[in-house]
C-alpha cells in the first residue's frame, strides 16, 4: 500500500514570541504562531490581500532552538506536516484545531532590534 504525503512548507512572520513548556516526562514543546499574506490584483485592477494564520509546533532540540533563536515579526520558513488535535471542552463539546508540526525551522533574517518599531502584523483570527 503506498504511504500518504503530509507536507507543509510556510514562509511567514511570528505573531508572538516562542513559548516553551515541559512535557511531565521533561520533553521540551515550543509554540508560536505565524501570519501568511497573500496579495494579488483581479482582472479589473482591484488590489485584493488575504492573511492565514498557522499554529506551529515544534518538539525537543528544534522547540529549544526556536525558543532561543526566534522572536516575534521576525520572517521565518518552516517545514513540517499537519496535525489535527480534537478534545472535548468542559461542556462537553468537541473542538478541534489544525497546526504545524515543525521538522525544520529557519530564520529568514535577524532577530529584531528590540529598539525599533516593528512591522504591523495583521490582527490574528481565532486560534485554537
Amino acid at each position: 500500500m503506498a504511504q500518504g504525503l503530509n507536507r507543509a512548507m510556510l514562509i511567514g512572520h511570528l505573531g508572538r514570541a516562542p513559548e516553551m513548556r515541559y512535557t511531565p516526562d521533561g520533553k521540551p514543546v515550543t509554540s508560536f504562531s505565524i501570519v501568511t499574506v497573500s496579495a494579488w490584483a483581479s482582472s479589473n485592477g482591484e488590489r485584493h490581500q488575504e492573511t492565514d494564520w498557522f499554529n506551529v509546533v515544534a518538539w525537543g532540540e528544534l522547540a529549544e532552538e526556536c525558543k532561543r533563536r526566534l522572536s516575534k515579526s521576525q520572517q521565518v520558513y518552516v517545514e513540517g506536516r499537519i496535525k489535527t488535535r480534537r478534545w472535548s471542552d468542559t461542556n462537553d463539546v468537541r473542538c478541534s484545531c489544525a497546526e504545524v508540526v515543525a521538522q525544520d525551522v529557519i530564520a529568514l533574517d535577524a532577530r529584531p532590534d528590540p529598539t525599533e518599531p516593528q512591522p504591523k502584523l495583521p490582527p490574528a483570527g481565532s486560534h485554537c
